[in-house]
């Protein structure tokens, strides 16, 4: 249950987090208070708990002689019936999940070099003696001690809970128990209401205060209301009583059902994952009067001094027809279950900085129960984790340092220059968008920011105590140090410098809100990235991800903010009904996808993501013909230049997923599954037909009317 929403539009790449991040992980600052993160990420990461290290290198990996492996391509399928088996077929089968893992594959080999890197790093802060006492050196070497003093934390065992679960028994009224959800903020324990400070959408020179939907210990709702999510839920229950029953709490079997059957009941008042990506639907300017007013039976303005913004003139209520009934349902909950499920939530939240049998527990419920993983990582991978995720950007400015050549940057800079040119391009070309629309869509490219490896300024961590005997302590201090950084903010203006992830993470996104296209440092490297490659492969690889982040912009979502990152209509009335046309037909296309049985892609709740990859492919294209000047593209071992390009955009989704985690992320995540990234957007594009032989009768053949073409 994630308490923070930071971060204003902002959009990313692959694999399904892990439904129950805790507020110290990496990446939580840009949380949102439910399922529907409006940033706009290449892929959604995972939070702490999900990333392991199976490769163990330290050097970049290399793809063939070119930037492709044509060995690992499986040429005996039709490649209008599978490209991601003709592309990557027999990679695929030589691939195994590691057991610690929930999927694998190039993308998570790419993660894995990145945590090889700073595992690296970290290991030799911690075998110095000369750090400087203070220094962020010190602190990250400090933070993975705790999290490795193994003896200590188990002979604390649950002690460090009681002070939380002594406040819980405390907060024996409904307002009593409103303040102290407040005052979980930044700290462990659950709330109903999920508040955090966001660029304003409509005013985003400055902060606003946002409160949403929140309270539920699964995924989402769906899995609270849906039959084929009824064995998790019954799962969910068990782990529920086995937790309450970890720290005494008086019948732990009743107290689990009821509190099951309370999140129920808030599910069921909780807005779909399709509706919370509706950024019109989300923005709704309240006081706080008002907000009481309207959703009565919750103690509004006590709840909002706890947290630290009681005085604040306005806020954006993210889902505001389902807090009335949230507000009513926390009414009418008796107090003991109330406070059953606050001590639930207290202790799930901390369970991985406590002993074994409460992490072990926390493991085996949501990674092995939830998405069928096996094994748990070992401790020390664990531990590199958990220190990077408190001191990101200490870490990587390291990382940068060691591992990011200032080459890299001037090649991506030329690579984001042709990107928006052949953008800009099929701007001018549109039949189906009027002058008017037309010259706001360039307007808005021309006003991108780009950023590119690592932030200009870093994080100072000074006022961030960290002890090398107290992970518990160290995660709490962390989070009431992220929330204080975040409350300091709604006097200020934006910063622009700012960045949303560290520049070890693999990842990119756009930010609405700031009409800026972030591309960290780590990201910059096979098989997206590589500067001995064939530029044809870079085209399809970082070339789509440029692409892809520049297309958010001009997403259903994303379309919705103009040059200048105010979220209003640019649109004439015609234009957008064209646009509306063309992206209902495309969620058409995702809606048919069926990776297993029962379980179809949302190509509502995936638009996003997948006009993104459209625009990846067809614009990055575009951009490698550019590039070649007006020349041929050379062929290569029989490959042309066409070719190379879709071979690399395949390459980067190269990948395999357990059944468990793929359910999960069909129900929660905004990304497709990783074949149909591969196959939505190709199966629009008219040159891959032609760089292929597709022919009708193929399995994902279209028709060229019925292909289509948006950005």
């Amino acid at each position: 249950m994630k308490k923070l929403l930071i971060g204003a539009a902002m959009g990313a790449l692959l694999v399904p987090a892990m439904a129950h991040a805790q507020s110290w992980t990496q990446g939580d600052e840009h949380a949102c208070v439910d399922e529907a993160c409006t940033v706009y990420e290449l892929f959604q990461t995972p939070a702490e708990g999900a990333t392991v290290l199976g490769y163990q290198g330290t050097e970049a990996p290399k793809y063939g002689t070119w930037g492709f492996d044509l060995n690992g391509r499986d040429t005996s399928v039709n490649p209008g019936d599978s490209f991601m088996r003709y592309a990557n077929g027999a990679a695929l089968d030589r691939m195994q999940i590691p057991s610690d893992r929930t999927s694998y594959g190039s993308f998570a080999l790419l993660r894995e070099l990145s945590d090889n890197r700073v595992k690296a790093m970290i290991s030799g802060l911690v075998a110095r003696t000369d750090l400087a006492a203070g220094s962020d050196e010190q602190k990250i070497a400090d933070a993975y001690r705790s999290y490795m003093d193994e003896a200590g934390i188990e002979a604390r065992d649950a002690q460090p809970l009681q002070p939380y679960l002594a406040a819980i028994r405390a907060a024996d009224t409904h307002d009593k128990a409103a303040v102290y959800m407040g005052q979980t903020q930044g700290r462990i324990g659950g709330t109903i209401f999920g508040t955090g400070i966001t660029i304003d959408q409509k005013h985003p020179t400055r902060y606003v205060v946002s409160t949403g939907q929140s309270g539920l210990g699964l995924p989402n709702r769906d899995y609270y209301l849906e039959s084929r999510w009824a064995e998790k839920k019954v799962l969910y229950q068990a782990y529920v009583a086995r937790m309450l029953g970890m720290i005494g709490w008086d019948n732990p079997e009743q107290a689990a059902a009821d509190i099951v059957a309370f999140e129920t009941r808030i599910a069921e008042a909780h807005w779909t994952p399709i509706q919370n990506r509706n950024r019109d639907e989300t923005y709704n300017e309240y006081s706080i009067a008002q907000l009481a007013s309207e959703a009565p039976g919750f103690p509004w303005q006590d709840y909002y001094n706890a947290v630290g913004v009681g005085d604040v003139s306005r806020l954006i209520v993210r889902q505001d027809t389902a807090m009335p009934k949230i507000a009513a349902i926390y009414a009418e909950t008796p107090m003991s279950v109330i406070q059953a499920w606050q001590a639930f939530h207290t202790t799930d939240d901390a369970a991985g900085r406590l002993s074994k049998r409460f992490s072990d527990a926390q493991w085996e419920f949501r990674s092995r129960d939830l998405q069928g993983q096996p094994m748990q990582r070992s401790r020390d991978k664990r531990g590199i984790s958990f220190a990077e995720g408190m001191l990101g950007e200490a870490v990587g400015r390291q990382y940068v340092a060691e591992y990011f050549p200032a080459e890299s940057k001037a090649k991506m800079e030329e690579l984001v220059a042709n990107l928006r040119i052949a953008l800009g391009n099929r701007i001018e070309n549109y039949t189906w968008m009027s002058a008017e629309t037309r010259a706001a869509a360039e307007e808005k490219l021309r006003k991108f920011t780009v950023k590119i490896g690592y932030p200009n300024k870093w994080r100072d961590y000074t006022a961030l105590e960290i002890r090398p005997d107290d992970l518990f302590g160290n995660g709490e201090r962390a989070g009431v140090f992220q929330w204080r950084y975040q409350l300091n903010r709604l006097n200020q203006p934006v910063d622009k410098d700012e960045w949303g992830m560290t520049p070890q993470t693999v990842n990119a996104y756009y930010n609405s809100a700031n009409n800026e296209i972030v591309f960290p440092a780590a990201i910059l490297q096979p098989p997206f990235f590589d500067p001995d490659a064939d530029p044809a492969v870079n085209y399809g690889g970082i070339g789509g991800v440029i692409g892809h982040e520049i297309g958010h912009g001009f997403d259903d979502q994303g379309s919705k903010s103009d040059g200048d990152g105010v979220l209003r209509n640019w649109w004439t009335p015609e234009d957008k009904a064209n646009f509306e046309a063309l992206t209902t037909r495309l969620g058409a296309q995702y809606d048919a996808f069926e990776p297993l049985p029962g379980f179809h892609v949302q190509g509502g709740l995936t638009m996003g993501e997948n006009i993104g990859d459209a625009a990846g492919t067809a614009v990055g294209l575009e951009a490698y013909h550019l590039s070649l000047n007006g020349q041929p593209a050379p062929v290569i071992d029989g490959v042309t230049g066409d070719q190379r390009f879709f071979y690399g955009w395949a390459q980067v989704w190269q990948s395999k997923m357990r059944d468990d985690a793929l359910r999960q992320q069909i129900a929660t995540d905004p990304h497709s599954p990783a074949e149909f990234r591969v196959i939505g957007p190709l199966r629009n594009v008219d040159a891959w037909y032609d760089a292929f032989g597709i022919q009708p009768g193929s399995k994902y053949y279209l028709a060229p009317e019925e292909r289509v073409r948006i950005w």
